[in-house]
């Protein structure tokens, strides 16, 4: 009888100490040759309008063929990312764009999207698991780049992204497990 209670005390005690390490956590990598953001901003410095060409853009890491999530986009992509509305102009975009897309068929674009995610979720595990309360807690970075190549020598390239992601996400149901009541039980037709 001892073990019993013991066992049902131990087990009460970790679920009402908040003990997080037994939460789920999600871990996401697109996969890169690059460890973080700055090592993805610093292949990209290395590009040069006008000078880089397609076969030095392997050798930085930017090789459709080789690295994954770097995506070929043809000169039509190209229009709809330059061109998205009548208000802005041909004659408005960069020289080396608008040369492109004039040639159209030897117009490429690379589109670059590495990142690293990491979602940890912490707290009590018993709101959490019975639906009271999720604490969420996502950090890592996201670098994005779109480099425009004519005929294999690159006439554009523009970057951006987030450095330093921090998404804190907290989520309270009074009701706990009855929140979503109508997702968890069928619908009961009287008639």
């Amino acid at each position: 009888m001892n073990k019993i209670l013991y066992v049902t005390v131990t087990i009460f005690s970790l679920i009402g100490s908040g003990c997080s390490g037994m939460l789920p956590s999600i871990e996401e990598t697109t996969k890169s040759p690059w460890q973080d953001f700055a090592e993805a901003k610093k292949a990209f410095d290395n590009i040069i309008p006008h000078k880089t060409t397609h076969e030095d853009l392997k050798l930085l890491g930017f090789d459709p063929f080789k690295v994954p999530n770097v995506k070929l986009i043809t000169y039509l992509d190209l229009l709809r990312i330059f061109l998205p509305n009548d208000s802005i102009r041909m004659e408005n975009l960069d020289q080396g764009v608008r040369s492109c897309l004039e040639v159209r068929d030897v117009c490429l674009g690379y589109q670059v999207s590495p990142q690293f995610l990491d979602s940890k979720r912490y707290g009590s595990v018993f709101k959490d698991l019975l639906n009271f309360q999720r604490n969420k807690l996502t950090t890592g970075w996201k670098f994005n780049a779109l480099i425009v190549l004519n005929d294999g020598l690159v006439v554009h390239k523009v970057w951006g992204g987030e450095p330093n992601v921090s998404i804190l996400e907290i989520k309270k149901n009074p009701l706990g497990p009855l929140q979503n009541i109508d997702n968890i039980m069928p619908s009961i037709k009287l008639f």
